[in-house]
């Protein structure tokens, strides 16, 4: 039976797309097959970050109107065998996406894989409530200031309220926090929030904190998704949270600045 999550955020520009990257990556380089949905119609980044967008020919709109089978429009990734990405539109009205339309592919997708990944747009339009209506459990993404934690709140409310769960009384979806772009420096300094009073405002369990890490950019303008960095801080950071999310208990780590030593402080090391 697939699982479907979708990674989600109130505010744009946390770091969604990076995530469903990662995340469909390292469980695809865990051996579960797995697809990741693209939809952001109207936009369309995750082919970017995936470096597909050169093979792009159908896309997820096509198929929801017929134009294409599921198997012309998925893409198979080329560094991790278990991958497949369905991109977006990016000359259609997110209104494209309806929900029997949305159902049918994800219904034809569980036939064949162990996770879908939804890479859902920011805020609360339809292309959002589209990505989190069937889902299974969310990923809240969130970076670690007032604004975008009190957006992550309100999607909170949209996950116990507006999926097909909730209108068939078995209430929110299960939800675990992303933090990214955290900085202990910038913590310790009082420039942003700390990752407890994140979770005291959210209220759900933390999957996973993702060091503020110039390896991210560098990854999403190479087309390479970040997971595949192993020697940055990212990139083991959301590999202990693809471990996280398949069960394994793996310590947080990047929380806290690491001490200097003698010569480490007198030299600036």
């Amino acid at each position: 039976m697939a699982r479907v999550v979708v990674i989600t955020s109130g505010k744009g520009g946390v770091g969604k797309t990076t995530t469903s990257a990662a995340l469909a990556t390292g469980l695809a380089l865990q051996g579960h097959k797995t697809a990741v949905i693209d939809f952001d119609v109207g936009l369309r980044n995750l082919d970017l970050i995936m470096g597909c967008e050169r093979r792009v020919v159908y896309d997820f709109v096509n198929v929801i109107n017929g134009d294409a089978n599921l198997r012309q429009a998925l893409i198979k990734d080329k560094r991790a065998d278990n991958l497949f990405i369905l991109p977006a539109s990016q000359t259609r009205d997110k209104d494209a996406l309806t929900t029997e339309g949305v159902e049918k592919v994800l219904t034809e997708l569980a036939e064949e894989f162990e996770y879908i990944v939804c890479d859902s747009p920011a805020g609360i339009e339809r292309g959002a409530l589209m990505a989190a209506y069937f889902a299974d459990e969310a990923i809240v993404v969130t970076n670690p200031e007032v604004s975008s934690v009190r957006d992550s709140d309100r999607m909170l409310g949209i996950l116990a309220s507006k999926t097909r769960k909730a209108e068939q009384g078995e209430g929110a979806i299960p939800a675990r926090l992303l933090l990214t772009r955290y900085s202990p420096t910038r913590v310790d300094k009082g420039e942003m929030l700390s990752v407890e009073d994140v979770q005291e405002i959210l209220s759900i369990d933390l999957l996973g904190v993702i060091p503020e890490s110039q390896a991210v950019l560098n990854a999403s303008n190479s087309g390479v998704p970040v997971v595949h960095e192993d020697g940055s801080e990212a990139g083991q950071a959301y590999l202990d949270a693809v471990a996280r999310f398949l069960g394994e208990d793996r310590p947080h780590r990047f929380l806290v600045n690491e001490k200097k030593g003698f010569f480490g402080r007198l030299f600036g090391g």
